[in-house]
């Protein structure tokens, strides 16, 4: 007869392993971490840990999926919040993600490096349906708050936000790939900054807003990363 496992056990056990992975991963980097070093360091067997994560990439997926539950969490803060403007909430929405990873610039580095892994091509794909499945909703609801306020001029929430998800995504590749330039030295602030304000102005006309421009990112923010 199969073992049953008890779900609330499964779950402690498998964040055993992601609170030691997230640790070494913001230590060392995910390159030079190892799947035997994770094992060593939960005190689990090598069939342990294969019971839960079918490799290093599964376990970085894990470990982003993580982070992505807690940003989630101050999404559903913006939202649930006081009543606010939808270009509000908009803002507050790629406020809250900002200010998440500038709390923990080392650790988003350290996983960006597993991110930019060419083996890491399928995680990459995983990862971007998991932005565009967590973030759609939620645009759903600002838009259609924005169209019931008149701030917005969008005729279908649904299709604008999957529009505008594309466009986070492609507009969070293209950063990534300037913030390894501008570490080369092959990137200047201001190009960095021209790029987030392209993205910028494509949003606003998405959604049809003509009380000046929406913006995906501070200053500040840009300054931390690319200053």
């Amino acid at each position: 007869m199969a073992r049953l496992l008890n779900p609330a056990t499964h779950a402690v056990r498998r964040d055993a392993f992601m609170d030691v992975a997230t640790r070494l991963i913001q230590a060392k980097g995910y390159e030079a971490l190892s799947i035997q070093e994770v094992i060593d360091a939960v005190g689990a067997s090598k069939g342990a840990f294969y019971h839960y994560f079918g490799s290093k990439a599964d376990l970085l997926e894990a470990v982003v999926e993580r982070m992505a539950d807690a940003i989630q969490v101050t999404w559903d803060e913006v939202l649930e919040g006081p009543a606010a403007s939808a270009a509000q909430q908009l803002h507050d929405l790629f406020a809250a993600t900002a200010q998440w990873k500038n709390a923990r610039r080392d650790l988003v580095l350290a996983v960006l490096e597993g991110w930019l892994n060419d083996s890491n091509a399928v995680v990459r794909d995983k990862l971007r349906q998991l932005v565009r499945r967590r973030m759609q909703p939620m645009l759903v609801r600002i838009i259609r708050h924005g169209i019931e306020s008149g701030e917005f001029s969008v005729s279908d929430p649904e299709g604008t936000a999957d529009v505008i998800v594309t466009l986070i995504i492609g507009g969070q590749e293209e950063a990534t790939d300037l913030f390894v330039a501008s570490q080369a030295g092959r990137a200047t602030y201001d190009e960095v900054a021209r790029h987030f304000e392209a993205y910028a102005d494509a949003l606003t006309r998405i959604l049809g807003y003509r009380a000046g421009r929406l913006s995906l990112v501070d200053p500040p923010t840009l300054h931390l990363w690319f200053g």
